[in-house]
């Protein structure tokens, strides 16, 4: 059985995560969940309000589910994963600074298994530098993040770059899902 990694924090964004949580499962994958420690997360849902007076310019957050991950980024063994997704939310903010979670991302563009992000998880992969001359989305206001890490950012709802594929938000999750569990399909194939 295949197993899919997805790190996560508190603040990770609840549609970034379930959807694609319960997708590996439709194709009997393992998902392993991974934080800074092996616990109960607190997840969020963002989302600019409709009709709010004033306008909010950008997202609300409440609180959402929770979701237990079940191993530590320190206790991971990257060569034991099919691929790695890496969801949005707050937690790309703090979590781009765990070394150990950095290294994980590098192995997976090293060694060219599929990879999905979105929206805020390009934190993660810039932090990593793994998006250098690579083409990305992601949620806008993440777009200089995209710049810094030296990627070209594309304002459009699914981006494929060799291994990589990213999408801007959780609007996005169909085709961002779509492609990612085709390149895991592909990679699985040639392995």
């Amino acid at each position: 059985m295949a197993k899919i990694l997805m790190p996560l924090g508190d603040a990770t964004e609840v549609l970034d995560t379930m959807y694609a949580f319960f997708r590996f499962q439709e194709e009997d994958w393992e998902v392993v969940v991974a934080g800074p420690e092996a616990r109960l997360y607190h997840m969020v849902l963002h989302e600019i309000p409709p009709r709010a007076d004033p306008p909010w310019d950008i997202t609300q957050e409440s609180p959402g589910y929770h979701i237990e991950a079940t191993i530590a980024f320190r206790d991971v063994k990257p060569e034991e994963y099919a691929a790695l997704f890496v969801s949005g939310g707050r937690a790309p903010e703090y979590l781009r600074y765990d070394q150990d979670l950095l290294a994980i991302t590098r192995h997976f563009f090293e060694t060219g298994k599929p990879v999905a992000a979105l929206c805020h998880g390009i934190e993660i992969l810039t932090a990593a530098d793994c998006v250098r001359n690579r083409r990305v989305t992601t949620v806008a206001k993440c777009a200089a993040d995209a710049w810094q890490g030296g990627a070209e950012y594309l304002d459009q709802p699914l981006v494929e770059d060799e291994n990589l594929v990213t999408a801007r938000t959780w609007h996005d999750n169909a085709p961002l899902l779509k492609a990612f569990v085709k390149n895991i399909h592909a990679w699985l194939e040639s392995a």
